[in-house]
């Protein structure tokens, strides 16, 4: 038997594109022919469970083998193969009709993968580093004969009577000079951990050499010895494959370290497994990440029936759960995917869904089964948690019985709880509740320190995540604004009717405002006299509440661009009521501006503000008043 022929896609042109438009994705022909043997395998394992194969199928297995020397790869099964007529009806079609319509929708395409998915071409990417591909192929059916198939990369085959003697089908690819990085052991061993790391069926890999023939079979055909191939170098039964109810703590941290050898040891994991309405497995891990929000993203594995496909899972997984660690495996999202289809398909949102209600649900456990335990981890979950609420109603509304709001006692409330503790104390007379809050325990320690005079309480919100969180939460919480620590004095932080009473006459209020703005002589410090109580701090530096948002937000790239571009203004509030006012008003002309900076450079250092030359003129200006 003997065939030359065709292959029918009316055009010379489909090899040269292959070769040059895919070229950048050139590795995934690996992925492609080692996955078509594995299908052709576990269709003959489906075969036989239907009594539809005669005999035992053995031991199946796909190899992987290469040879230097003669510069080729070969990919080879014991699986179903394939008849001639077989060899034209799935090789020599190809699921489009010209060179027209292909270049067409080339353009819509974003990349290699959904060429190679849109168009059928899973085998024809072997020409993207091949110069020729010979297939020998020996079908399962009774009777059957083997086959060979040879293609130089144009539109010309020849199908000839084959060789095998053993059903399967050995793909062998001979390597062009361009692609020669693939004839090392080492580039095809990271391609087969990156891609077939976990196949259902056992891949062995290593180097093939040719052998003599080792005498004739009964036919009088040559007979060859076989090549012993190195051992199985994938898992073919990983974790996620398994029932949690066979698995232990060991067994999920064992499988952690495997995909993240150097990362430590995560929080706690999630076991996926559905079959309706989509098939999902896979296993969620929760990193140690602290604050370091865009540290180590694209860390969960995607694939499909065990082959790997992507590491960039943004439209399955939700947003904010970016940061989790992991896989997930589903056969309802075709290998060959595409940024376009993730975006449009059904399942993909349902998925999206459904990981987002099993996160949910996971943390409500924890928090309600172990709440000491739920409370040390928050510094390293917050963030997740954080995030979630801010992007995502449908988990705001599980969450939000979970969240915690941690104050400078490292103490941690639920939203209900910690209404409960500052309702009496931070209601304003209008009915308004205020969160008060600190980015830095540190740098804002003076105005803690008077909030907490006044029976306050105060929040450490020091996330990257916190600005939005602050926000949302506005949005959420009926009645409740909050209002960072520093952005006012304490006796204006929350509006009272117990103001003391302001003690100076028109004409000082005129006077101190005069001395502190000659002194101070800078635009972007607006003075302004409040009736303040006499024990607080003789003169403040703030910064609006609303102002430092938006520029906070405008450095996130939060779309305010117009306040990011304004200079910082600040508000310096002079306590009325203080006796260091009493005594600037008192002093001498020539004493008062020394008096006046002094006590606004105080402020300044109370806040991180002061710097450089004027840090130096402070301290010097200290040693001579002292």
């Amino acid at each position: 038997m003997q065939e030359k022929g065709t292959i029918s896609i009316h055009t010379e042109n489909i090899f040269p594109i292959i070769k040059k438009f895919l070229y950048s994705d050139h590795e995934i022909f690996l992925r492609e022919l080692v996955s078509n043997a594995v299908d052709a395998t576990q269709k003959l394992k489906r075969l036989s469970s239907l009594g539809q194969v005669k005999g035992e199928v053995g031991d199946l297995r796909v190899e992987v083998a290469f040879d230097e020397a003669k510069k080729t790869i070969t990919i080879s099964d014991n699986g179903i193969g394939m008849t001639a007529d077989e060899i034209k009806k799935y090789i020599n079609q190809i699921a489009f009709s010209g060179a027209t319509e292909f270049m067409e929708k080339f353009k819509e395409a974003n990349d290699a993968n959904e060429i190679i998915g849109r168009f059928g071409l899973g085998f024809y990417s072997a020409f993207m580093v091949a110069d020729r591909v010979d297939i020998e192929t020996l079908s399962y059916q009774e009777g059957a004969e083997p086959a060979r198939w040879t293609c130089d990369g144009s539109t010309e085959f020849e199908l000839s009577e084959g060789s095998l003697t053993e059903r399967g089908t050995e793909i062998t690819l001979h390597i062009n000079p361009d692609s020669e990085e693939f004839l090392s052991k080492y580039r095809l061993q990271e391609i087969l951990d990156k891609y077939c790391r976990f196949l259902p069926v056992p891949i062995i890999f290593g180097t093939k050499t040719d052998e003599e023939p080792d005498g004739e079979d009964e036919e009088g055909k040559p007979k060859y010895k076989s090549v012993e191939l190195p051992n199985v170098i994938n898992d073919t039964n990983p974790i996620w494959t398994k029932s949690p109810n066979d698995l232990k703590d060991e067994d999920y941290l064992e499988f952690y370290k495997q995909l993240y050898p150097f990362s430590e040891e995560p929080l706690f994991w999630i076991h996926l497994n559905v079959d309706y309405p989509f098939n999902l497995t896979g296993v969620l891990y929760f990193p140690k990440v602290k604050n370091e929000f865009d540290f180590q993203r694209n860390k969960i594995k995607l694939y499909s029936r065990q082959v790997f496909i992507t590491d960039e899972v943004k439209d399955i997984v939700p947003e904010f759960l970016m940061l989790l660690h992991g896989v997930i495996d589903s056969p309802d999202i075709p290998l060959n995917v595409s940024r376009s289809f993730l975006q449009a398909d059904s399942n993909v949102k349902k998925i999206n869904t459904y990981i987002t209600k099993k996160v949910a649900d996971k943390l409500a456990e924890l928090f309600k089964n172990d709440r000491a335990g739920f409370e040390e981890k928050w510094p390293d979950i917050g963030l997740f948690v954080k995030y979630g609420i801010v992007s995502d109603e449908k988990f705001y509304d599980k969450a939000k019985d979970f969240v915690m709001l941690t104050n400078t006692e490292k103490q941690n409330f639920t939203l209900t709880e910690y209404k409960d503790k500052v309702a009496a104390e931070q209601t304003d007379k209008d009915g308004r509740l205020t969160y008060l809050y600190t980015t830095d325990p540190q740098k804002q320690d003076a105005f803690i320190q008077s909030a907490i005079k006044k029976g306050y309480d105060v929040l450490v919100l020091n996330s990257p995540i916190d600005n939005h969180f602050i926000s949302s939460l506005e949005q959420k919480l009926e009645k409740t604004s909050l209002k960072r620590v520093d952005s006012d004095v304490a006796d204006k932080l929350i509006k009272k009717d117990d103001n003391p009473p302001y003690i100076l006459t028109e004409e000082q209020t005129t006077q101190v405002k005069d001395i502190f703005d000659k002194a101070i002589n800078k635009p972007a410090y607006k003075v302004e006299l409040e009736s303040l109580n006499p024990d607080d701090m003789p003169v403040t530096v703030t910064m609006d509440e609303f102002m430092r948002r938006m520029k906070e937000m405008a450095q996130m790239g939060g779309g305010m661009g117009f306040y990011g571009n304004m200079p910082d203004n600040y508000k310096v509030v002079i306590n009325a009521n203080h006796k260091l006012i009493s005594k600037i008003l008192e002093a001498g002309e020539e004493v008062q501006p020394q008096l006046a900076k002094q006590a606004f450079d105080l402020a300044l250092l109370s806040q991180g503000l002061l710097t450089g030359a004027e840090l130096t003129a402070f301290v010097n200006r200290s040693v001579s008043l002292i």
